[in-house]
């Protein structure tokens, strides 16, 4: 601790500065947590927490490595329901208040963990604070180590840690296979910290809730793994699923486009004759910018772009594959641009060329 601290106290109080005086004590609780002496640092925590004056808030606290996350406005949970059971399970865990806190997610991109852990705080009724990587992942060799033990540091130090969640997003940026040969030496050294971490964690703090997600879970450090209550598949869509995660999106943004002829029907038969779908993440992209990059003009060229941006070519493709497909007359006009006696042309010109 610097002298700069007690004057920095000083000022703070005569100022009536409430947020400055907190923040500083706190500062200077996590200085002498950092030279071990936790009581001293658990003490001044507590000065802080009793005092009508000074009382700590989370949504206030300021953080070099961990930013607060805004739960109030959050789109609706769009998850297969064995997922959906499985959040429902750990709020459960959660609220019996046995010691069960610590969540991987593991799933593609888009998928939906990192809304499923906004979800999970609002249900909660918790802040959620995510670790900003940007600023903990440094070049210097050791500052990234040192970096972990600071924003453990800040977590447990959090006030109110039984109403905070901590999200790691992405976590396997700075938590790779300590063994695998493509990972440096150094990240190697970073999971040993990130494990020492967490089972100071446990042992200091039962209550704040700790949830990690995933892209790269076959490279995930087994022993990590082991550190968390539970592991949360998210790859569990069927394109049924799919489908209907389509359809809130789309009935959500084709009512902000003037001009476009919404039809439910083409779009749930284009979706079903794609052969594999994407996950909400990058489906939901898809779907938005088809929307938004058609030509007013042509008030069902979306349906066009999103043929594209699904199953592909749609200029390539003979107005008789798009019939074996399944497609009416009327839909091939609406994606091919053509009239329906054109359309029905054509198909009967094919049928007496087959015959």
């Amino acid at each position: 601790m610097k002298k700069q601290n007690v004057l920095n106290l000083i000022k703070y109080h005569v100022e009536r500065n409430e947020n400055g005086f907190r923040n500083e004590s706190i500062n200077i609780a996590r200085y002498f947590d950092s030279i071990g002496d936790d009581q001293l640092a658990e003490y001044i925590m507590g000065l802080i927490a009793e005092s009508n004056l000074y009382t700590p808030q989370s949504t206030d606290f300021e953080s070099e490595f961990l930013k607060q996350i805004d739960t109030r406005a959050l789109e609706p949970l769009n998850l297969p329901t064995e997922i959906t059971e499985d959040i429902k399970g750990i709020i459960n865990a959660v609220n019996h208040n046995v010691g069960i806190n610590k969540f991987l997610f593991e799933g593609l991109p888009g998928s939906g963990k990192t809304e499923a852990a906004k979800h999970i705080a609002r249900l909660l009724d918790r802040t959620l604070f995510c670790v900003d990587f940007d600023n903990l992942i440094d070049s210097k060799l050791g500052q990234t180590n040192k970096n972990i033990s600071s924003v453990f540091n800040e977590i447990n130090l959090l006030p109110h840690s039984n109403k905070v969640v901590v999200l790691f997003d992405e976590i396997d940026v700075i938590a790779l296979d300590r063994i695998n040969s493509n990972d440096v030496r150094e990240m190697g050294r970073v999971t040993s910290t990130i494990l020492r971490e967490l089972d100071r964690l446990t042992d200091l703090n039962k209550e704040i809730v700790i949830i990690a997600t995933t892209n790269l879970f076959s490279n995930f450090d087994k022993a990590l793994i082991r550190r968390f209550d539970a592991v949360i598949n998210f790859d569990r869509y069927t394109k049924e699923d799919l489908i209907e995660v389509a359809e809130y999106y789309f009935s959500s943004f084709v009512r902000n486009f003037k001009g476009i002829s919404k039809d439910t029907r083409l779009f749930k038969k284009i979706l079903n004759c794609a052969e594999t779908l994407p996950y909400p993440g990058e489906l939901k992209n898809i779907i938005k910018t088809s929307l938004a990059f058609s030509d007013i003009q042509f008030e069902h060229d979306y349906l066009r772009r999103l043929y594209n941006n699904l199953i592909g070519n749609l200029d390539g493709t003979e107005i008789n594959q798009l019939y074996a497909k399944g497609f009416t007359i009327r839909e091939i006009e609406k994606l091919k641009g053509e009239s329906k006696s054109n359309v029905a042309r054509k198909l009967n010109k094919e049928d007496d060329e087959n015959e």
